[in-house]
């Protein structure tokens, strides 16, 4: 389900239309040079004008409803960038079939081209801000595969911290769950750039088969097949 712009106290016209009706940049520019765009009863010309929730806009004499905020998981296959345009993988934006304006959406937490599994996409920055900082330590568990088997000490090293190739500090506490010999989940409350593949390395191994099945409290749904998505439900959203 969708979830209101709680915070919706002000907003540029431009942006506004674009969310509520997927209009490209080009087509409300258009619309507003048209004097297609009225708020209040009068008509608006300026992308820069703002509306709040309380104002009555029309767009060729339709009313228009403040927009909303979109919350959605979707399950990224293996192949597949995390962007809204890439001269030479397909892109997670191509997946989200069924929605408006799909570049409007921002991702919380990508994946390597290479891994797969749990990414949280949405219009809220607020939420999405909750997410990604580290003052949040919002947790994301992967399920990794490696070239080597996994000694035991790399539990330890891991919650003690591992310094990265490159880097002048520790990394956080991480948590390894060893499932078997070369296979183990791995919780990080951090985001380095390749830091899952970085640590191993650190230790001498390498990773084959990168997974993300959780962020925070947020499970990856066991019903999504690869490349399907769907809408958060709220105690989802709230979680977080």
């Amino acid at each position: 389900m969708p979830f209101f712009y709680e915070s919706f106290s002000e907003m540029r016209l431009d942006k506004y239309l674009a969310h509520s009706t997927g209009l490209s940049r080009k087509e409300v520019k258009r619309a507003l040079h048209e004097k297609s765009v009225s708020v209040n009863g009068n008509v608006v010309k300026e992308f820069g004008f703002q509306v709040n929730s309380n104002d009555e806009v029309i767009f060729k004499e339709q009313g228009i409803a403040a927009p909303e905020h979109r919350y959605l998981m979707l399950n990224k296959p293996q192949g597949y960038v995390c962007s809204n345009d890439d001269p030479t993988h397909p892109t997670v934006a191509g997946l989200l079939t069924a929605e408006i304006r799909p570049d409007l959406l921002n991702i919380a937490g990508r994946l390597d081209v290479d891994s797969t599994g749990l990414l949280l996409l949405t219009t809220d920055g607020q939420w999405l801000h909750k997410i990604t900082s580290p003052n949040h330590k919002q947790a994301k568990r992967y399920l990794v595969e490696t070239a080597s088997a996994i000694d035991e000490s790399a539990i330890q090293v891991f919650a003690d911290g591992v310094l990265l190739k490159g880097e002048k500090h520790l990394t956080k506490p991480a948590k390894l769950e060893i499932i078997e010999s070369h296979m183990a989940y791995l919780t990080l409350t951090e985001g380095k750039y390749h830091q899952v593949k970085r640590m191993f390395a650190a230790i001498g191994n390498k990773v084959t088969d990168l997974h993300r099945d959780t962020i925070g409290h947020i499970h990856l749904d066991e019903n999504l097949g690869s490349g399907e998505y769907r809408a958060l439900t709220a105690d989802e959203v709230n979680q977080l």
